[in-house]
């Protein structure tokens, strides 16, 4: 009875399996993970955090950036971003990193072109913590004469 209630489950995985391709791009302390679904080139609905696109970046500039890897490389395929942490300007780069990740691993000739844009490289600059005897992380108190 077991027996067959294993195979059912895994009959079930095997019919729900995706073609996709998930990478993790990275800046700041955002963290996106991001899948492309190989079986639907040309189709650009693009989900971030379960809303489209244009209702989770509404300043054209964020949109921008996360499309430029499909612009730079002149193909676009649906993809769906998990991302958090961080502000908009980092998540919207996390993302771009992510997705010129994931395009590289699709087509390995796109490489040299998101290379040479700076898609690929991560960004390792962080904030800098707080040291003790400073009001931030290099703001020293105020010096006063009396």
């Amino acid at each position: 009875m077991k027996e067959k209630i294993q195979k059912e489950k895994k009959k079930k995985i095997k019919e729900k399996e995706y073609s996709y391709l998930e990478t993790i791009g990275r800046r700041k302390t955002s963290v996106a993970r991001v899948r492309i679904y190989k079986d639907h080139p040309k189709k650009t609905e693009f989900i971030i955090n379960e809303k489209p696109l244009k209702e989770y970046f509404p300043l054209e500039r964020y949109q921008k950036k996360v499309l430029a890897p499909f612009e730079a490389v002149g193909q676009s395929y649906r993809t769906t971003v998990k991302i958090k942490g961080s502000g908009l300007n980092a998540q919207s780069e996390a993302i771009r990193h992510g997705l010129a990740r994931a395009l590289v691993a699709l087509e390995p000739s796109y490489r040299g072109i998101l290379k040479q844009l700076g898609y690929l490289t991560r960004d390792p600059r962080m904030v800098e913590r707080k040291h003790p005897g400073l009001r931030k992380a290099r703001r020293a108190q105020q010096w006063r004469k009396r």
